[in-house]
């Protein structure tokens, strides 16, 4: 039984581990961009700001539109229905571990919620806020 818990807990720790040297990969490249410095209060109000939605006139979006306000529990597309798995790396391993699927993200996630790109410096403080969920 020890063997097995220790097993677990080295996977535990890798993925942390994962999830933490791609997130400061990502912040050293917004940061080669001219971004930062980078604050999880700036990021949190940034998930939590209303934006127009252009489809539904006097209707608005944010980041918890789809993900919840608790960042630990699945979100639901708004949209489509699909469920999304919790945004919190505390709860979800995959979360954060990949580049490109960090990238994509943001790509697609922007440019529905605010109807552009993020800059680096908003993706910066976005990644610095959810890592410490």
């Amino acid at each position: 039984m020890a063997k097995r818990l220790a097993g677990l807990l080295i996977l535990v720790f890798a993925a942390a581990s994962a999830n933490a040297s791609t997130v400061d990969d990502m912040l050293k490249k917004y940061q080669s961009e001219g971004a930062g410095p980078f604050t999880a209060a700036a990021g949190e109000k940034f998930w939590h700001t209303d934006h127009p939605d252009p489809k539904n006139p006097g209707k608005v979006r944010n980041c918890s539109t789809c993900h919840g306000k608790d960042l630990t529990k699945k979100g639901k597309h708004v949209k489509t229905g699909k469920v999304i798995d919790p945004m919190a790396p505390s709860v979800n391993n995959e979360r954060f571990t990949k580049e490109k699927t960090i990238k994509k993200w943001f790509k697609r996630n922007c440019k529905w919620v605010v109807g552009r790109e993020c800059t680096p410096q908003e993706k910066g403080d976005v990644l610095t806020f959810l890592r410490n969920q």
